[in-house]
């Protein structure tokens, strides 16, 4: 006998702690790895802590957006099945990174975070988390506090191909103040070599980070995060995490496919996608619907979490919970008795002391 479907209209919403512990989990397993110069092996705990907590959730959900393909990395990849699939159980789309940030967990840094992104079914929404085809993207990405300035001065949006110095003259308008204060962060990469010279022409302050573009992307549009603007090259997958959060922020995010080479931009126009290699994304386009939550787990310190504290018996841990729907935005500080606390390893199937 089948089993009638759950019917909920908010089921995210009920279920949406549950997608925190998976994020805490995977940051609290991970954490023995911060400075250990072993980035796959975090990236394995993480993984595995992921894994274990969607074990136990009752629900039919499928990875669109994995980790893992870029550096070869121990991941959780596209098309894996998350959860218990009980009939009946309410489907879910996912997108996640188990460790945004490897480099920098593995070196001690800062600016590491776990992060998962997730969709169930809404109406006239086809596709609500876009898996973008290219390796990487040019992005761009703004607050919400850009977006009302702008249009109270009757100006659209901003644009991605725009010169950078254009851009930080109509940012430091929108929010009053001088483009010598305006602060811009990047990946500190040789790629942007050029944009990083337009920026300090125009007088702009920088932040580079050596990793973890999903936080840094998001950083605008959180105001305590002291960012103004996100631009640079960084990771597809990144870009729709990115864009799911910063849609419950309020904020935008602006992308456009960049094809490493000769190769890459012809096999992309091979399959089908050559109309889309000049089209600008935005974080509705990759994030699309309501029906959209956003958590993650700091695991170092970044402009949007701290990372997890060692206090005392305890372990403390910072998350961000938040839904598109609503955009309610919760920053939930977690204390975990290090005597009881318990995570569910996949590997094993059981339950571990940290």
């Amino acid at each position: 006998m089948r089993i009638p479907k759950q019917n909920y209209d908010d089921i995210e919403r009920i279920i949406e702690f549950d997608f925190v512990r998976a994020t805490e989990a995977a940051a609290l397993n991970a954490l023995p790895w911060l400075g250990r110069g072993e980035k796959k092996k975090a990236d394995a705990a993480a993984c595995d802590a992921i894994r274990g907590m969607f074990d136990l959730m009752n629900i039919c959900g499928e990875v669109v957006i994995g980790e893992g393909i870029k550096d070869d990395a121990p991941g959780i990849f596209k098309g894996e099945q998350l959860g218990m699939w009980l009939p009946g159980s309410p489907p879910f789309d996912i997108a996640l990174d188990p460790i945004d940030g490897t480099t920098n967990i593995a070196k001690g840094a800062p600016n590491s975070i776990t992060c998962i992104a997730a969709a169930s079914p809404e109406k006239d929404v086809k596709v609500a988390l876009r898996d973008i085809p290219s390796f990487y993207m040019m992005k761009l990405a703004y607050g919400p506090d850009v977006i009302r300035s702008m249009k109270r001065a009757g100006i659209e949006t901003l644009r991605l191909e725009s010169p950078i110095e254009e851009t930080l003259i109509t940012v430091a308008k929108a929010l009053q103040k001088r483009v010598q204060d305006v602060i811009v962060m990047m990946l500190d990469r040789p790629r942007h070599k050029e944009i990083v010279a337009e920026i300090r022409r125009a007088g702009a302050s920088l932040r580079m980070i050596s990793d973890g573009d999903i936080a840094a992307a998001m950083a605008p549009s959180y105001p305590e995060s002291g960012i103004d603007l996100y631009v640079g090259i960084g990771g597809a997958p990144e870009a729709v995490l990115a864009a799911a959060g910063i849609k419950c922020l309020g904020g935008d995010l602006q992308c456009m496919m960049w094809p490493r080479d000769r190769e890459e931009r012809d096999r992309l126009i091979a399959e089908g996608h050559e109309k889309d290699l000049d089209r600008v994304f935005f974080a509705d386009d990759l994030a699309n619907g309501k029906n959209i939550i956003f958590c993650a787990t700091g695991i170092s310190d970044s402009a949007l979490l701290r990372g997890v504290k060692s206090q005392g018996p305890n372990a403390i841990t910072y998350s961000v919970l938040m839904r598109a729907k609503s955009k309610t935005v919760r920053f939930i500080r977690a204390s975990h008795d290090l005597q009881s606390k318990t995570i569910r390893l996949r590997s094993d199937n059981r339950e571990h002391r940290i």
